[in-house]
């Protein structure tokens, strides 16, 4: 065995040396080929190349593919990256856009708060929401305007657009507001157009009940409501929101004021409605057998003075006949000196 071994060993060997100097011999030749510069070898090469390359086509298309390959792999590659920075970009855009958003929509209630027109006699001081001391079973908020502002106990508060609530205590820099959502809060309201007056009743959810309505079928989705003056508490015509129908069956109110962005409160200086002590002169109280009763003592009404005609012949007034004085003696009754009465 160990002599078939070296006997196909030392075959092998000239034979590698043979084809290794045949090989160099052939590159040699073709680099003297493609160096040399006659038209003669140019006319050769040209010949070689256009006989050669395009026979080689199988053997030049995995190299096509690979090199495709690693052009898709640098394209997906720079891809990749565009993406992530894409994403990075709508990432801020997305922050930026929540921001405009937020002025946007602070710059449209303080637009509101500047064009809402209300009784000229109200006034209003604008105080920012400090904190939210809401809880599940209570619902409002803290301004930073107090006593010291003039804030008092019970003046309404609007967020620009719609009734917000009512002033519930009032510090020296601060005030708590009850919003209307709110379990104690009760607020007369009139439905438009029906004309229906209604209480609004919190209940601690987003749309406060509709309660106590006179007629409920003259009412329907999306009638205006505004706040009305029974009681004095607030202010009438104030927007409030619009009625819906809740899926449990009851009328319940959309607030016009966004509870979900309360950072700007307006608190109304309402003015206490002037209460009337007297009946007017139009209508004059009168007694059971139709005398009229004057407003002031509280008496019978002297009868009215009649007009004084002139006579139209000779121009004189006529007699007007003198009223009885209490506590006199009647007209045309003498008294002498004794006491007695003429006769």
């Amino acid at each position: 065995m160990a002599s078939d071994r070296s006997n196909e060993a030392d075959y092998v060997r000239p034979v590698r040396r043979l084809v290794i100097g045949v090989l160099a011999l052939v590159l040699l030749a073709l680099f003297l080929l493609w160096r040399i510069d006659s038209p003669r070898i140019e006319r050769f090469r040209t010949a070689v190349v256009d006989a050669v390359v395009p026979n080689m086509e199988w053997a030049m298309a995995p190299v096509t593919r690979v090199a495709r390959m690693i052009e898709d792999f640098r394209s997906y590659t720079r891809i990749y990256e565009q993406n992530q920075e894409l994403r990075r970009e709508l990432q801020q855009m997305r922050a930026w856009r929540e921001a405009a958003l937020q002025l946007e929509q602070r710059n449209a209630q303080l637009l509101d708060m500047a064009r809402v027109r209300l009784d000229p006699q109200l006034t209003h001081v604008t105080g920012v929401v400090m904190a939210d001391a809401g809880s599940p079973y209570r619902q409002s908020v803290l301004l930073n305007v107090g006593a010291r502002d003039g804030i008092v106990d019970g003046w309404a508060v609007m967020d620009g657009l719609g009734l917000a609530g009512r002033i519930a205590g009032v510090g020296d820099r601060s005030s708590r507001v009850i919003l209307l959502t709110d379990s104690n809060s009760r607020v007369p309201v009139i439905v438009q157009p029906s004309g229906q007056r209604a209480l609004i009743s919190g209940d601690n959810t987003p749309l406060p009940v509709l309660d106590f309505v006179e007629n409920a079928e003259t009412l329907r989705p999306g009638d205006r409501v505004v706040s009305a003056s029974d009681g004095g508490v607030f202010p009438p015509g104030l927007l409030v929101g619009e009625i819906v129908m809740a899926t449990d069956g009851r009328m319940r109110v959309r607030l016009a004021a966004d509870y979900g962005r309360l950072d700007f409160l307006r608190v109304l200086r309402s003015r206490p409605a002037e209460r009337i002590e007297q009946s007017g002169t139009l209508l004059r109280p009168v007694t059971e057998d139709g005398e009229l009763i004057d407003p002031m003592t509280g008496h019978t009404a002297p009868p009215p003075i009649p007009d004084i005609i002139p006579d139209p012949v000779d121009g004189t007034l006529p007699q007007i006949p003198a009223l009885p004085v209490p506590g006199a003696e009647p007209p045309g009754a003498e008294t002498d000196p004794a006491g007695g009465s003429g006769g």
